[in-house]
């Protein structure tokens, strides 16, 4: 039986399953075209339900929000801590390529409004001390023209979605926490497979955790602009500890961009134990056009991603 593509969507807003389809099959095809897959390009383009789901979970995120447990980290903790290691990680890729004096300079004084300021604070100051660092790090170049697209409170009430994720909160009256209700829906888009999963995002985070639950045949798992490397926020909550990829995961591509605000440098390979299958992360670097490329169709449109997942579909290589 061919496998099953099957999309998890990152932060951000309510989405039209549909219409998002459409316009992550439509970038995936060129990609595919790109890497010498056209007839399966086609076919996906012609019927994408055929071929493909869009899982939509944000508007889980635009319910009331219930309080977690006291011995919880609260999610204005982890929204502050998740900021500031993002600028950790852009200092530390700065480091690696050099960077200019002026963009060493922003960095600096994003890490001194990142740092905590010796005192016990409340939600509304680490949510103002997140929004601070956040407009700091957008002037930093290139995503200096990243306000066309997001501004920072945007960007920070996106990036909130990470903690209360992780915050493993907000239960429904039946008691059922959020990020349960989230991969519930990317079970049931999953099945027992086979699937191919592409997940983007604080998706990639979710589809994980979902793999690890379900152990369900998965010939390839793709991430794009994945957060799951980020040592002092996601790495340690991540369920189940220690992490380790999915049993039934036969081959993980892990897809960086280093303009990608979001994706930390990949450490995968490293932090993460093999499954039942003795495989492990592979990650690449791309290298998309534009300012703000955390965004999935800009990952999906490179042939060195569409190309495996076209031959995991069951293209062979070069055809078309």
């Amino acid at each position: 039986m061919a496998p099953r593509l099957v999309f998890v969507h990152g932060i951000g807003g309510p989405r039209d399953p549909a219409a998002e389809l459409a316009h992550w099959t439509t970038a995936l095809a060129a990609g595919m075209r790109a890497a010498g897959h056209s007839a399966l390009a086609r076919s996906l383009e012609a019927a994408p339900g055929a071929h493909a789901a869009f899982v939509s979970y944000a508007d889980l995120f635009g319910r009331p929000q219930a309080q977690g447990g006291d011995d919880a980290p609260t999610e204005a903790e982890l929204l502050a801590a998740f900021v500031a290691e993002l600028v950790d990680e852009a200092a530390e890729a700065l480091a690696e390529e050099g960077g200019t004096p002026e963009q060493l300079r922003i960095l600096d004084h994003a890490r001194a409004e990142a740092a905590p300021a010796g005192q016990q604070q409340g939600a509304p100051d680490l949510v103002r001390r997140a929004l601070n660092v956040v407009t700091t790090l957008l002037s930093l170049r290139p995503w200096d023209g990243a306000g066309e697209w997001i501004t920072p409170k945007l960007m920070v009430r996106h990036l909130g979605q990470v903690s209360r994720y992780l915050a493993r909160s907000e239960a429904d009256a039946d008691g059922t926490t959020l990020d349960v209700r989230i991969r519930a829906r990317v079970a049931a888009a999953i099945g027992d497979g086979p699937a191919v999963v592409v997940a983007h995002s604080l998706g990639t985070v979710v589809a994980l955790e979902t793999l690890h639950e379900l152990r369900s045949p998965v010939p390839l798992f793709v991430t794009l602009g994945s957060p799951i490397a980020m040592r002092t926020v996601v790495l340690p909550r991540l369920r189940p500890q220690p992490p380790a990829v999915p049993d039934g995961t036969a081959r993980w591509l892990n897809f960086w961009d280093r303009d990608d605000v979001i994706a930390v440098r990949p450490r995968l390979e490293k932090d993460l134990a093999p499954g039942a299958l003795g495989v492990r992360p592979v990650s690449a670097r791309i290298d998309s056009d534009g300012l703000w490329v955390h965004t999935a169709t800009k990952y999906l449109a490179q042939a060195a991603v569409a190309g495996p997942v076209a031959e995991a579909l069951g293209a062979a290589p070069g055809s078309g």
